[in-house]
């Protein structure tokens, strides 16, 4: 425990985020933060990391958040730098990711005034966090902070601002720390009701064509053991979203990959087809469901969420649980390993799910342009990390490749814009969470377009020593946005394909970091293994078939098993 003395506001808030044991922290200085960076000067515990870009601030933190599971932090100066971290902000908000945004703002006298570099940052924010503050009062600066972490990590985690004018980090105070925390307005339920449990512990005990359809809670609430029991227990075949991605291991057998718009065609039709559908921290997303009246028609349907709003949103479940997912789960193993229960009731449906996996496997063909398929350059990645780097990427088709050809077998090994579909992710993303994991590797895939929104931070990694390894699919368009024009939009490529692209090799070195470039098959495991192996940050340009599309796709607002390209072993559509 701190000792109580006076010190002024500025140093109280370093002291107040070494007691909330923040390691780092990612940010921008500027005019009214000078108090707050003259503190930092002095920091003992808490170790800054400048960026390049407030934007860069936020995603940073928001990797080193998704791939530690501790709170992330960010900071930025008032006015254009706290808009800045908005995108960073949404993002985080959209995928459930815990963040605490301290911005600074002008005076307190001069807040509605138009002031230089006033903007009323919480006001903007407001759609955007699970909470806010503006600070009024030197006095409870470090309650603020306390309360900030607690709301960010716990029940369903989200992104919390901190707007603090310059003048109360110049205020005093008699520092000490907070012990305990008094919200009676917050009280998140974690522990599903037992009625509910024993209900849908049940359902599951009875069903003849279940499955289990996992999202991000499993992954926020550490629920994989629990997960991995439950489906074992009860030979539950498995479907995940996206940022579900490692909450089931896609190396065991009653995994299915990802359902959705560019899902398997294994789990779609499982979903399809299912006559129990247990969702466990997803939230019906439209990417997944399609056509919502048409999503999963012959199941009932379980839905355990830590956040009550999600029950019933999307759609309405006959046995709803609100509680997070590792208590849920915990309950249906304890339920569930009292009944007796007959393996062949599942055994016709697994054999099912096993031909359609063998008829209907991820396919692709070699480009007849001459350029590398980018789905094999994500599979040698996926065999020389042996399926064990916490991949980053940013977003786009080379999102969903990643999505498709790497294999995940842990929570927090997958890193990505879920919700918001943030350009400019990949990279900041990837050096927050090599900073949370020095011991790691750590592979960021990214697009041409999507690499160069944030790019600058490449100058980050090179400053800090910080080894990622980014691997441009580099097709010169923008390539998810040329593929809807492609296949729905009479192939107009009105303004995706990026003309004079800078030499990505060379701006890399010029950046200070190791520069790659691949052309041929041959060329590519030499270089993984290099940029891998080199210790330092890495790009390698891989030149890909400019007109490669995703496949399988399901067209937005279609039923997901009307997919385009799910072509079977012999060529027929699925």
């Amino acid at each position: 425990m701190t000792p109580d003395k006076r010190m002024k506001g500025s140093q109280a808030l370093v002291a107040a985020l070494e007691h909330e044991g923040c390691e780092v922290m990612f940010g921008f200085p500027g005019g009214v933060a000078i108090p707050f960076y003259d503190a930092l000067y002095d920091a003992k515990k808490l170790r800054h990391v400048l960026v390049r870009h407030e934007q860069g601030a936020a995603h940073a933190a928001d990797g080193y958040a998704r791939a530690t599971g501790k709170v992330g932090v960010c900071t930025s100066t008032s006015g254009p730098g706290a808009t800045n971290l908005v995108t960073g902000i949404a993002t985080a908000y959209l995928d459930s990711s815990p963040l605490v945004a301290i911005t600074w703002q002008v005076r307190s006298d001069l807040i509605g005034t138009d002031a230089f570099q006033e903007a009323d940052i919480t006001g903007i924010t407001l759609p955007i966090v699970k909470h806010s503050y503006l600070v009024k009062s030197t006095a409870e600066l470090p309650q603020v902070v306390h309360e900030a972490f607690h709301i960010a990590s716990t029940g369903r985690p989200g992104p919390v601002v901190i707007d603090v004018p310059v003048d109360i980090a110049l205020g005093e105070l008699v520092y000490h720390d907070a012990d305990t925390l008094d919200l009676p307005g917050y009280r998140p339920t974690f522990k599903g009701h037992i009625k509910q449990i024993r209900a849908a512990a049940k359902a599951i005990n009875e069903a003849q064509r279940p499955v289990l359809y996992l999202g991000g809670g499993v992954i926020a609430s550490e629920a994989a053991p629990e997960i991995l029991r439950l489906a074992e227990l009860r030979r539950l075949p498995v479907v995940t979203t996206l940022m579900g991605l490692g909450a089931f291991p896609e190396t065991h057998e009653l995994s299915m990959g990802m359902l959705g718009m560019h899902g398997t065609v294994t789990a779609n039709y499982a979903v399809h087809e299912c006559d129990l559908l247990i969702n466990i921290g997803a939230r019906f997303d439209d990417r997944v469901t399609g056509k919502l009246k048409a999503f999963a028609p012959h199941a009932r349907i379980i839905h355990a969420d830590v956040d009550p709003a999600e029950i019933g949103k999307n759609v309405s479940p006959l046995i709803p649980i609100v509680g997070d997912a590792k208590h849920v789960a915990a309950g249906l193993i304890k339920e569930l390993e009292g009944m007796e229960w007959p393996a062949e009731r599942t055994a016709e449906w697994l054999a099912r799910i096993a031909v359609r996996k063998d008829e209907f496997p991820l396919h692709y063909e070699d480009p007849k342009d001459g350029k590398l398929a980018p789905q094999l350059v994500i599979q040698e990645i996926d065999r020389i990390t042996d399926h064990d780097a916490i991949v980053c990427t940013d977003v786009g088709q080379h999102q969903m490749w990643a999505t498709q050809y790497y294999t995940y077998r842990y929570p927090r090994q997958f890193i990505s814009s879920g919700g918001l579909g943030t350009m400019g992710f990949g990279l900041p993303a990837s050096i927050g969470a090599k900073i949370g994991h020095p011991d790691r590797t750590v592979v960021d895939i990214s697009g041409d377009g999507g690499f160069q929104m944030t790019m600058q931070e490449l100058a980050t990694a090179v400053s800090y020593d910080v080894p990622v390894v980014v691997c441009i699919l580099n097709n010169g368009y923008l390539g998810m946005v040329r593929q809807w024009q492609d296949l729905f939009w009479n192939k107009r490529y009105s303004f995706t394909c990026i003309e004079a692209q800078p030499d990505f090799k060379m701006l890399a070195e010029a950046f200070g970091a190791v520069g790659l470039l691949v052309t041929e098959k041959g060329e590519i495991e030499p270089a993984l293994r290099e940029a891998l192996g080199c210790g330092r940050p890495a790009v390698i340009d891989f030149r890909t078939s400019p007109e490669e599309n995703v496949f399988p796709m399901v067209p937005a607002g279609s039923e997901i098993t009307e997919m385009i390209g799910g072509h079977g072993r012999q060529g027929r559509k699925s």
